[in-house]
């Protein structure tokens, strides 16, 4: 396990967007200190909705364990790899209202803006952009403390919140560095609900795992860790201010430990590797030990778990570096460990009826989904490869893409086509049209996939007849004698 002292805290490279700051529109974000939500219940009705389509759009396998149970409030915290994608993971695990916390533009922004506002969620202003002069520090300090008190009093009773304990999305296989703040308001918040004589909230651990995380239908395995119990401040003084709607700083020797508590807890669901290049070798020998068992790894989880297992057991050096060579040689053709047969060999046979099935889906629906869903995937696909924030943010570009489509893109094309077609209930119409546009983009993906599998299998084939495949091969033969050092 490394040490919390060992974790990079770098601040964020400030994109554009951060750099500007909105005073008026921050003064304007809803916020509530009695405790009830500050977002909108019909316009979450509708985004829960929405996650549940983008969600499947976005992802083309998941696997959600079992959330531990709660009496109060939770604290949803997770490593932050993956820009909005993140958060939203952990929403559509719960299918249920959150509150959040981030940073000052994306609730300012437009259209994200507007739906994050009608989220209630919270905006903070960093010590990045302090520093970079975004903001006057009074000015940050009070629109912070006004955050950070809704956060705790919605927690105190019993909403759930998603936070990014590192303050960043970044793209490292190790946590960060975790910063103070949701450690304050999480504190806080168990004040507040002693204080009414309500159930104590939790902080809930959440392992967020991605086959490649900024790949389109990539797969996701959500995992959840024993829930962290949060200790009482032990001093009247300092609950009575905060019942009173003061914000008051919790001690820093309760602060600190509950952070590295975090810390340690979060690590061992993370990839906690040196570096992917690492975390790739583990997924290799886990599946190379798995193959000498005779047993496959069915799904991601499987993989993780058995990565996590590899990355315990500290493989010796020599097995660990031809593994990373390998792993780093079918990583290169866009392939993984799944490529690879019981044996260890390349998958050679090409997938040429998963290639003319797909084809055909996709042209059979294309004009559909032109029309309902073009724009959207075209400006998420040029506004992810073109921003100015790091490979995380290319996927939250397809997120934005694929939420707006049942939420604005799909209903305005659905009343195009009742207006055109107007019969004797357009309300009947407008919902037929609806249904018609979303089966037919599932299946324009069901064709996608099948596409992405036969492209697949040509690059296999290729590796498979090319000097690098007989180079990987080589190196599976040398691993596979050395295997049993890992039980």
């Amino acid at each position: 396990m490394r040490d919390v002292q060992d974790a990079p805290d770098l601040d964020p490279a400030l994109s554009s967007g951060a750099m500007k700051i909105n005073p008026k529109k921050l003064e304007r974000v809803p916020w509530d200190h009695s405790g009830r939500h500050p977002g909108s219940k019909s316009f979450w009705a509708v985004l829960l909705f929405a996650i549940d389509i983008a969600w499947a759009i976005i992802f083309r396998k998941t696997q959600f364990d079992e959330t531990p149970k709660s009496g109060g409030g939770s604290v949803f915290a997770s490593i932050h790899i993956n820009g909005l994608v993140d958060p939203l993971a952990i929403v559509k695990s719960q299918g249920r209202p959150f509150v959040s916390i981030g940073r000052h533009d994306i609730m300012t922004m437009p259209v994200i803006g507007w739906m994050t506002r009608r989220m209630g969620s919270q905006p903070v202003i960093r010590r990045a952009e302090l520093k970079g002069g975004v903001s006057d520090p009074e000015f940050a300090a009070r629109i912070n403390q006004r955050s950070m008190l809704t956060m705790a009093n919605c927690i105190a009773s019993g909403h759930p919140a998603v936070v990014m304990p590192e303050g960043k999305s970044h793209q490292d296989s190790k946590l960060h560095a975790l910063r103070t703040g949701t450690l304050r308001f999480t504190l806080n918040a168990a004040s507040i609900a002693h204080a009414k004589d309500l159930p104590l909230p939790v902080i809930q651990p959440v392992g967020l795992h991605y086959r490649c995380h900024h790949w389109f239908r990539t797969e996701a395995y959500i995992e959840f860790g024993e829930p962290i119990e949060i200790p009482l401040v032990e001093d009247p003084l300092h609950n009575a201010k905060l019942a009173e709607g003061e914000w008051t700083e919790p001690p820093a020797d309760q602060v600190i430990p509950l952070r590295d508590e975090l810390f340690e807890k979060l690590s061992s669901i993370t990839p906690n590797s040196p570096d992917w290049e690492t975390y790739r070798a583990w997924h290799l020998l886990g599946h190379l030990s798995a193959k000498k068992e005779d047993r496959e790894l069915p799904s991601l989880k499987h993989e993780v778990l058995a990565a996590r297992e590899v990355g315990e057991s500290n493989p010796p050096g020599p097995v660990l570096e031809n593994a990373k060579q390998a792993a780093e040689l079918l990583h290169s053709r866009e392939l993984d460990a799944t490529s690879l047969d019981h044996s260890g060999k390349i998958i050679r046979k090409k997938a040429f009826a998963s290639g003319l099935g797909g084809l055909l889906l996709m042209l059979m629906t294309a004009p559909i989904v032109v029309v309902s869903s073009g724009i959207q995937s075209l400006a998420g696909w040029y506004q992810g490869d073109h921003s100015d924030e790091g490979i995380d943010a290319r996927t939250t570009h397809h997120m934005i893409g694929a939420v707006l489509s049942p939420l604005l893109f799909w209903p305005i094309a659905s009343l195009i086509f009742t207006f055109i077609f107007s019969l004797a209930n357009p309300l009947v119409e407008f919902a037929v049209a609806f249904l018609v546009i979303l089966i037919s983009n599932f299946i324009f993906l069901t064709g996608y996939d099948l596409w992405v599998d036969f492209r697949t299998s040509l690059k296999r084939s290729k590796l498979a007849n090319s000097e690098s495949g007989k180079r990987l091969e080589a190196l599976i033969g040398e691993i596979e004698p050395a295997l049993v050092v890992l039980k």
